[in-house]
C-alpha cells in the first residue's frame, strides 16, 4: 500500500482540487493529511472526507511530514504537496516501478499550472537538474519506502529546504529514481512574487546550499496563497 502524505497550511483553496485529483486514482492507497494550525477551511475540507485521515502537528513542513510518516501504514510513502496534482494512474505506474525496477525513493517530474514562457523554462531546468543531480523538491511528489525512510531519519527539520535534505540523506543509501510522467505545481507564488525573480532567488538559495553559505533568498519561502 501506497501512503499518500499531504502536508497543509491555509490551503482551503488548493485542497479540494488536490483531493479530487487524487482520489481519481487506482491502486492501493491511504491518505494523511497533516495541518500546521490553518485558519482557513483546510481542516474542515479534509474531514468532510471518510477517505482522509486528518491530523495535526507542529506547524512546518519537515515536522508535519515526519509526523504524517509516523502514522502510515504504507510500505511506500509519497509526499504530496496541498497544491500539487498527480497524473492520472501514476499510483499504479509507481507501484510497477517498485515492483519491476527496484525503486526505493524518487519523484516525479514537474511541470506549473500557469502558461508564461518562463513557468515552462523554469520546468525544464527543474527537471534537467534533478536528472542531473537526483535530488528532487518537495513539489515533484517525492516516495521514499518507509523503512528507507526510517534508515534515513526522516526529514532534516530545518525549516526550509527539507526535501533537499531527504534527498542527499537517500542519496548515500540508493539511487533515485525520475518517474516519466509530470505532477502539475501550481504557479501561484512564482507569478505573484515575479516569475524571473523567483527563478533567481531559487538559484540563489540552492548555491548558498551547495556552498554551505547562510540561505539569502529567504522572502521566497513566505506562504503565498
Amino acid at each position: 500500500m501506497i501512503s499518500v502524505i499531504i502536508p497543509a497550511l491555509n490551503e482551503a483553496k488548493a485542497l479540494p482540487g488536490t483531493l479530487d485529483k487524487l482520489f481519481r486514482q487506482r491502486g492501493d492507497f491511504e491518505v494523511i493529511l497533516v495541518d500546521g494550525g490553518s485558519d482557513d477551511a483546510t481542516l474542515s475540507i479534509a474531514r468532510a472526507d471518510s477517505r482522509v485521515l486528518a491530523i495535526s502537528a507542529a506547524r512546518g513542513r519537515a515536522l508535519q511530514m515526519n509526523a504524517g510518516a509516523a502514522r502510515a501504514r504504507g510500505g511506500l510513502l509519497l509526499f504530496l504537496h496541498a497544491d500539487t496534482r498527480l497524473p492520472d494512474d501514476s499510483l499504479m505506474f509507481l507501484e510497477e516501478a517498485v515492483a519491476q525496477e527496484g525503486a526505493q525513493f524518487g519523484g516525479f517530474g514537474q511541470q506549473f499550472s500557469g502558461m508564461h514562457r518562463g513557468l515552462r523554462l523554469i520546468s525544464r531546468l527543474h527537471n534537467w537538474r534533478c536528472r542531473r543531480t537526483g535530488v528532487f523538491y518537495g513539489d515533484q511528489a517525492v516516495f521514499v519506502s518507509r523503512a528507507l525512510f526510517r534508515t534515513a531519519g526522516g526529514f532534516p527539520e530545518w525549516g526550509m529546504l527539507e526535501d533537499v535534505g531527504l534527498s542527499e540523506k537517500l542519496l548515500q543509501h540508493t539511487e533515485s529514481f525520475l518517474v516519466n510522467r509530470y505532477v502539475i505545481t501550481d504557479s501561484r507564488k512564482f507569478e505573484q512574487m515575479g516569475v524571473w525573480r523567483s527563478l533567481l532567488r531559487c538559484a540563489l538559495i540552492m548555491a548558498c546550499h551547495e556552498l554551505h553559505l547562510p540561505i539569502i533568498g529567504r522572502r521566497f519561502f513566505q506562504a503565498v496563497r
